[in-house]
């Protein structure tokens, strides 16, 4: 049985079974990303809810994990030379799962770099973008209700990224082609999140993006991502 005692994490949040991949989430939209990957690999993973708050994200067993104190974590006992390796960040778990696996990445090295490319495009525009529109679009519209500069400068941002993907999308049923990929799935869940969690269809104008959200749809449609959408379950 691996000993994952040497993270402090654990001790808040024991590990019912340690010999399998530890994850420490909520189904946000960076937080399903995780959990989406894992149930496509197949990947055996015992899922952990980490609430919002001091008891949560910002304690310090969490942030022993993560020093930036957000969701998802990970622990896999079974990392580089079969020895346990905590990780964080979305963009990273994904990468490290899919390079574990051989799947859900290209082997083909030019493909793999392209993937990684629609990895980061997600990670430093398309969630950050669409986190700041749906916070001033939803949580802070009464602040902002004198002044609508920050609410259109992220909508137009945002639809200025999922333009973008629009036109990757066009004539393809993923991100990459034929084959679906981490590219995929670090990305949908934020463009299915600013509709249904921030109610921003409309205003985002998603029928301006019809293969965008056929994309969305086909993703979502797929059985990992119907179960990996609720994970970690509430209690």
């Amino acid at each position: 049985m691996a000993d994952l005692s040497s993270f402090p994490i654990t001790k808040k949040w024991p590990a019912k079974n340690p010999d399998i991949i530890q994850l420490y989430s909520l189904p946000t939209p960076n937080g399903v990303k995780v959990s989406i990957a894992l149930e496509e690999l197949g990947l055996a993973y015992e899922p952990h809810r980490i609430e919002f708050g001091p008891d949560g994200v910002k304690s310090p067993e969490f942030i022993s994990l993560n020093p930036n104190g957000r969701i998802p974590a990970i622990i896999d006992p079974n990392g580089p030379g079969g020895k346990p390796i905590g990780l964080f960040e979305s963009g990273a778990i994904l990468v490290y799962l899919a390079e574990k696996t051989g799947k859900l990445i290209p082997a083909d090295p030019a493909l793999r770099y392209e993937t990684l490319s629609w990895v980061m495009f997600q990670m430093s525009g398309v969630g950050p973008m669409l986190g700041q529109f749906g916070h001033f679009y939803k949580f802070a519209a009464d602040k902002v209700a004198n002044n609508s500069y920050p609410t259109e400068r992220y909508r137009d941002e945002s639809k200025r990224l999922l333009s973008v993907l629009e036109d990757r999308l066009k004539d393809r049923p993923w991100i990459m082609g034929d084959e679906y990929t981490i590219a995929d799935i670090t990305t949908y869940p934020w463009v299915r999140g600013a509709d249904i969690f921030y109610g921003g269809r409309e205003a985002l104008d998603y029928a301006s993006f019809p293969s965008v959200v056929d994309w969305v749809e086909r993703a979502s449609a797929r059985p990992a991502a119907q179960k990996g959408f609720d994970i970690p379950a509430k209690p």
